[in-house]
């Protein structure tokens, strides 16, 4: 699905950022499951980061968290045991639902839990070495060049 926004002129610009392209694409796709559940993300320190998702009437049984080539779903199943019950207003959302968040590269899920209706999600972003940035010496003897004629 494409967005209102234009990229040819980024496209023309730039080689090998496809993915980035498409990856706005999806994002801007996904605007209609934007209410429910409501979600905080939190920066907790330069590289760390939290999802804060308000889970009301779900049990850590009916949610499911799965991280998968840089995508987190997070869905949830409600058990269908209030058939009997007559509502004459029901607020509490307990609906089933699907919330899918596109994580950067090297970003990790550390941890998640279940409190007071608050499911919260840990993701640290660890760089490998190799990836990270080093400082690279400049050997000064070796600017020096003799040159010689023949």
């Amino acid at each position: 699905m494409r967005s209102d926004f234009d990229f040819s002129p980024y496209y023309r610009a730039t080689v090998g950022f496809d993915r980035v392209f498409d990856l706005l694409d999806a994002v801007a796709g996904q605007g209609g499951s934007a209410g429910y559940p409501p979600y905080n993300i939190e920066k907790t320190s330069d590289d760390q980061y939290r999802i804060v998702m308000a889970v009301a009437g779900f049990s850590d049984a009916e949610l499911n968290v799965t991280q998968k080539e840089g995508e987190l779903l997070i869905s949830g199943k409600a058990q269908s045991s209030e058939a009997h019950k007559e509502y004459l207003y029901r607020g509490i959302g307990g609906r089933d639902f699907e919330r899918r968040f596109q994580l950067a590269d090297h970003v990790t899920v550390t941890g998640a839990k279940l409190v007071n209706g608050l499911l919260t999600i840990d993701l640290q972003r660890e760089v490998p070495e190799e990836k990270k940035a080093r400082a690279i010496r400049i050997d000064a003897a070796s600017a020096a060049r003799t040159i010689t004629q023949q």
